[in-house]
């Protein structure tokens, strides 16, 4: 998978762009408030970049069901995050 290199900090914007490419990464990232309309991280996107993929596939998790972090793991394949325990 392409973007299986891009997992760590600093490498939301590169994921991304290899997931879905580079014109609709760029509109996805400034309309969940990410990016603003001149191609730069806001605050919200600094914050999210300095994540891994694990950390914001974990924070997605966490914010979607209320359950704490250190409840879920992280799944790279398909950049996902379950609950422990769970299959």
């Amino acid at each position: 998978m392409a973007t299986q290199k891009h997992m760590g900090k600093g490498k939301l914007v590169k994921r991304l762009t290899a997931q879905v490419g580079s014109s609709l990464a760029h509109a996805l990232l400034k309309k969940r408030g990410d990016m603003d309309a001149k191609g730069k991280l806001t605050a919200k996107g600094r914050k999210r970049n300095a994540m891994t993929a694990s950390e914001r596939a974990k924070d997605r998790a966490t914010k979607s069901s209320g359950k704490p972090t250190k409840d879920y793991k992280y799944n790279p394949k398909t950049n996902r995050a379950t609950l422990k325990g769970k299959k």
